[in-house]
């Protein structure tokens, strides 16, 4: 079973690259199609096998140094991961198998197949991340396979300028969370989840008076990403992308990654001290108000989805 975790990963990294490389033709499309879908089936069989296994722990290797920096890349399983890695590959398995009727006859159809497995993979590792600098890694990759994804028609002017927008907006967010990221290492001397909760429950005041600064700048990156005020301009303008790919980022992936994020820190969060947990659920709170009162002033559905998703979201993190 310790090997699931690493195929479940790399399999729609396999289907990207390959997808890419073969830069297939017109009149060999369908061998696109199939190498995407048939991963991302695969790996949503394999996760339900995870799942079913009940296998949790933690593997990884050594993979940057830097001084007193060592930062490892692996998965880690438990019982916030593994049901939402059965999300993201299994919401993200239908919608391809959904795409192969809605892109049927589009020109780009291999390159929007490579895009939807790249950001599957980019999701899974967000998932499976066992410390926070592999978590921004991945996270900066759904960030630029959306911003492929939601500027796929780019030949469209608003598609253009709504992929730019959040492709930027999500920039602003990522760069307080990397703040976050050094502040939180500076004091607390790793970046692994398992070793900072440990350092935090030995020692509660280690984050001391920054406790609240360090909370609030990882959050951050959960404002761009969970389309929270003020960064949540992108959310309604990325339905100039395909109809398949809303699904994809509006549905249980992307912007879901920012709460899953805020869970598997909650410890910060909640750190002696900090009143981060309370700006959260404000900032929560205004935005489902907000967005629901902007969602039932609207005649377009596309734009109602987006607002009620806003909504639904500004809940999402209030409950954290």
């Amino acid at each position: 079973m310790q090997v699931l975790p690493w195929l479940i990963l790399l399999l729609p990294l396999f289907a990207a690259v390959g997808i890419a490389l073969g830069a297939l033709p017109a009149h060999r499309r369908g061998v696109a199609a199939r190498l995407s879908v048939g991963a991302a089936g695969l790996a949503f069989l394999l996760s339900v096998l995870l799942w079913s296994s009940g296998t949790q722990g933690e593997q990884g290797f050594l993979w940057l140094a830097a001084g007193a920096l060592k930062v490892e890349f692996g998965w880690r399983l438990d019982a916030l991961s593994v049901p939402m890695l059965l999300v993201v590959t299994g919401v993200g398995g239908l919608i391809q198998v959904y795409s192969l009727g809605y892109m049927r006859g589009d020109k780009g159809f291999g390159r929007y197949f490579a895009g939807l497995s790249l950001f599957t993979f980019a999701m899974e590792g967000i998932v499976l991340s066992t410390n926070l600098v592999q978590m921004f890694v991945f996270w900066e990759l759904v960030g630029v396979s959306s911003y492929l994804l939601i500027g796929f028609w780019r030949e469209r002017p608003a598609a253009a300028d709504a992929c730019k927008k959040a492709f930027l907006t999500n920039r602003v967010g990522d760069f307080g969370f990397f703040l976050g990221i050094l502040l939180v290492w500076s004091l607390l001397g790793t970046v692994n989840f398992t070793e900072m909760s440990a350092v935090l429950q030995r020692q509660p005041e280690a984050l001391g008076g920054l406790a609240t600064l360090a909370g609030l700048l990882v959050f951050c990156g959960a404002v761009g990403k969970s389309a929270q005020f003020p960064l949540h301009v992108w959310l309604p303008d990325a339905m100039e992308g395909p109809t398949p790919v809303s699904a994809l980022i509006h549905a249980a992936t992307m912007v879901a990654a920012g709460v899953y994020m805020l869970c598997r820190v909650f410890f910060l969060l909640d750190a002696p001290g900090s009143v981060a947990l309370e700006v959260i659920a404000w900032t929560g709170i205004f935005t489902a108000l907000l967005a629901g009162v902007i969602a039932v002033q609207q005649d377009d559905i596309k734009r109602i989805l987006a607002y009620s998703t806003l909504s639904q979201l500004g809940f999402m993190v209030l409950g954290v």
